[in-house]
């Protein structure tokens, strides 16, 4: 079934505001809600969730399931009882617009140990509580966990840097670790258990909050999650199964790298020194980590947006020791196979394709065989050539428009930046005479297409310049840090941004 018309709000949690230095799952959170029910939206799109390395990327996590522990709210485990009121005041002054990772994370895990340390006192059925989550998720939170304490003793370097026993896993090496470790373990396990119980409670509030349609179906507000195609190479996926993965024998470096060609970011393409996979070798057990993989996400999600879908049909290996991306190759991937064995699996997934980049006609026609939405992105579509497939008149309705994404510029920094005389011919295809506002003109363009979808990064509502960017593809630091002030998202906005979404049929309950 295809999506029905309806419209959300792009905002990663980490942009929430927070006394704490980064948004984090609490009162700001269920606020945000609050907002995206009262303007008769459907949809919050986060990015990946996972914990941050090097860079805080959220493209770039120790994990593909873990949960972020930067995420956990200090006032939620102040109101039950694991953290005290005097110990969040003395948490140090950070910027109320950015993120200042290096200062704010040593501090914030001294808090989540006192959380931890008071946590194993508790009375014996939260202790069973805990072990119960620790035995559903063993699967993937053994690994994590040891990942991470180890990665701690070795003073944070990659894991193939590692003792060589340790780096390949030797069995007897790791129940040593296991045991001269264990408190490490259980704190990370820990940290998994309050980061998912305080996102379930988040997400149940969501999907309750909006009410229900004339014909009494519940009309919740729903969580598009992200899946990023690859994983770091520093991550417990890698670590513990190096075989799914193109990597060197002898160094445990990637042998074959992830990344595009030149595209509209970069002019030698994007490196991104992810190890591709060695499908052959997925293909032959029944792609079973990828199963696991979607399984997994759908714990805390409900639709799951593919991050460079494309890779799929063939991806762009490069090989170890090239400075940049130009020199690499299409290599053919499984992916009608692996989408064949996923529906098998588990069913009719709820999945958005992100198709941006150099699409060929093979990956349209996986796209459309499973039926999975496109993108569109109203930055991309002013140009001299009216077939673009960007402009709103070129649309179908299986796909979802945005006015620009997380790698994007805001609108107003995308406009700034044109020429004169492309700043008139996008102000002449709006039928506007002023460009004050122009973030307005293009959501309400993207509102009023034909895709049945329809999400508006919050920065675009705020009106905000490019100092509110989220990232920047062909930098590897200094992103993922913008955060909105408490008091930005007002009524005005709320009202004017519902209005729009009532005139362009988006509200779910008025179309019953």
């Amino acid at each position: 079934m295809p999506f029905p018309r309806s419209s959300g709000i792009l905002l990663h949690p980490t942009s929430f505001p927070s006394r704490f230095g980064i948004g984090d799952l609490g009162l700001e959170a269920y606020k945000f809600i609050d907002f995206l029910a009262e303007s008769s939206q459907s949809y919050w799109q986060v990015l990946p969730l996972g914990p941050t390395g090097f860079g805080n990327s959220p493209y770039a996590s120790y994990s593909a399931i873990a949960g972020n522990p930067l995420l956990i709210s200090p006032e939620l485990l102040r109101d039950a009882g694991l953290l005290y009121e005097e110990e969040l005041a003395n948490f140090p002054d950070c910027p109320a617009e950015t993120v200042d990772f290096d200062r704010l994370i040593p501090r914030k895990m001294e808090l989540l140990w006192a959380a931890y340390e008071r946590f194993t006192s508790q009375p014996e059925h939260k202790q069973e509580e805990f072990e119960k989550f620790c035995g559903e998720k063993a699967g993937w939170l053994d690994d994590y966990a040891l990942f991470m304490a180890i990665k701690k003793v070795n003073r944070g370097r990659a894991w193939n840097a590692w003792e060589p026993e340790v780096a390949k896993r030797n069995p007897e090496t790791l129940k040593a670790c296991q045991q001269c470790l264990r408190t490490e373990i259980q704190f990370h396990k820990y940290l998994q258990f309050e980061f998912f119980r305080q996102w379930s409670q988040l997400k149940r509030y969501a999907n309750e909050r909006y009410g229900s349609d004339r014909n009494g179906n519940k009309q919740g507000i729903e969580i598009i999650g992200d899946i990023p195609i690859y994983v770091a190479h520093d991550s417990a996926d890698v670590w513990s199964n190096p075989e799914i993965f193109c990597l060197d024998d002898e160094t445990g470096e990637p042998s074959l790298m992830a990344g595009v060609p030149p595209d509209y970011f970069s002019a030698t393409g994007q490196l991104w020194g992810n190890p591709v996979y060695h499908w052959e070798r997925l293909q032959k057990d029944n792609f079973k980590w990828w199963i696991g993989r979607f399984e997994a996400l759908l714990d805390y999600v409900d639709i799951i947006r593919i991050d460079h879908f494309r890779g799929f049909e063939a991806y762009w290996a490069v090989k170890q020791g090239e400075p940049t991306a130009l020199n690499g190759q299409w290599l053919k991937a499984p992916g009608d196979e692996f989408f064949q064995v996923l529906n098998q699996k588990l069913g009719k997934l709820p999945i958005l394709a992100e198709d941006l980049g150099v699409i060929t006609p093979d990956v349209e026609a996986l796209r459309d065989k499973f039926a999975f939405p496109g993108m569109k992105i109203l930055q991309f579509a002013f140009g001299s050539d009216p077939g673009n497939g960007f402009l709103p008149f070129n649309y179908v309705r299986n796909s979802v428009v945005y006015t620009g994404t997380h790698d994007n510029d805001t609108t107003v920094g995308w406009f700034n930046s044109l020429s004169d005389g492309e700043k008139q011919h996008v102000m002449l295809y709006l039928g506007c005479i002023s460009s004050e506002g122009i973030n307005w003109d293009l959501i309400r363009l993207a509102l009023s297409s034909i895709s049945n979808q329809a999400i508006i990064p919050v920065q675009d509502l705020l009106g905000l310049d490019t100092e509110a960017r989220m990232n920047f593809p062909s930098k590897a630091e200094g992103n993922w840090g913008w955060r909105y002030r408490s008091d930005a998202l007002t009524d005005e906005i709320k009202e004017r941004l519902k209005t729009l979404t009532h005139v362009f049929g988006r509200d779910p309950i008025r179309q019953t």
